[in-house]
């Protein structure tokens, strides 16, 4: 079977994966110079499933699990030290309203917090551990991923490759997965952008091992550590359809939610400032979308809606297409119109 995905982000190169490992023979289409270059390159890379049920559908509670079973087996670079949600004593009642829409957590004083993360020593007074939680460095996997599927499965990848909707029906080959994130709005009426924004900032005085999520009733963010004494800082909830632009206010915000964690902050170099949007559907639930091709022999199938789940529910997703090709399987809660 040939399959032919358009997009090589992490929805489209989880979705290679599984169908290289049966065998399939895969061709990726990506419009930029390099895979993973859209809203993927902009990720967090938190494999938070208890977290974000905080204001996520169960769903993602079960099949973000699932996929962190998925990146510890497959990427040997998955962190698994868990991850600390924080809040200022002024906002204690955020960190209780979290606690309460959450689970699998331990609530910790201020003695526990600093045996974790010594840095964030009398910084608060009271802490969520979500001890079985993870994080990855995005670029880096999907770095590997494209390594592993050009060099043991034999993949093509094709670059500066922009393949109409017209085009998707070509019977060379048996199914056309599009995996074009908020590129694909055409084809579906409700897809909306939520822009993610973030800053790579390097500090040789901070020393955190885990990410902290800092909790504030007007701009929840996330401090994550990453190698070489840098640091992802971001948020994901931005009702916004421009891509590209970042602005003066967010960038203000962003550093200021991180001084509120350590003031060491304050003094970091910023390395990198960006923003993408996540396609994202009116529930925040992705979306498979099959189309049946009367007069060819192709078929089409549109995988999209991560919103700000991308590497946590892509491998999950990923496994619901494969059986969606090979046996017509049906899942309800994705694949009602959208």
């Amino acid at each position: 079977m040939r399959i032919r995905i358009i997009g090589g982000g992490v929805a489209g190169l989880t979705c290679a994966l599984l169908f290289a490992k049966m065998g399939f023979e895969i061709d990726i289409f990506e419009r930029l110079t390099q895979a993973g270059k859209g809203c993927s390159w902009y990720a967090g890379g938190m494999l938070a499933p208890w977290c974000e049920v905080e204001s996520a559908e169960p769903l993602i509670a079960k099949w973000g699990q699932e996929s962190l079973t998925f990146w510890k087996a497959e990427f040997s670079g998955t962190q698994s030290f868990g991850s600390i949600v924080v809040a200022p004593s002024r906002d204690t009642a955020e960190l209780k309203r979290f606690a309460r829409r959450t689970e699998n957590f331990e609530w910790l004083e201020a003695d526990k917090i600093a045996e974790l993360e010594p840095d964030l020593e009398g910084r608060f007074m009271a802490a969520l551990y979500f001890q079985e939680e993870a994080h990855l460095d995005p670029r880096t996997t999907l770095e590997n991923l494209t390594q592993r599927l050009t060099l043991e499965y034999d993949t093509k990848f094709h670059y500066n490759a922009e393949i109409s909707e017209a085009e998707f029906s070509d019977p060379a080959w048996d199914w056309t997965i599009d995996c074009r994130g908020f590129s694909a709005q055409a084809s579906f009426k409700n897809l909306r952008g939520v822009k993610g924004e973030m800053l790579v900032l390097k500090s040789s005085e901070i020393h955190l091992k885990r990410p902290i999520r800092f909790l504030h009733p007007r701009f929840p963010v996330y401090i994550i550590p990453r190698n070489d004494n840098m640091f992802m800082v971001g948020a994901t909830m931005i009702e916004n359809s421009e891509r590209t632009r970042i602005t003066a206010r967010s960038i203000m915000e962003l550093l200021n939610a991180a001084y509120a964690v350590h003031p060491a902050f304050g003094e970091a170099e910023i390395i990198e400032m960006g923003c993408d949007l996540r396609p994202s559907f009116p529930d925040n639930l992705p979306r498979i979308k099959r189309i049946e091709n009367k007069f060819a022999k192709g078929h089409v199938l549109h995988v999209n809606g991560l919103y700000r789940h991308g590497f946590l529910l892509a491998p999950a997703l990923a496994k619901r297409v494969v059986d969606v090709v090979l046996t017509n399987a049906y899942f309800k809660e994705i694949m009602d119109e959208a």
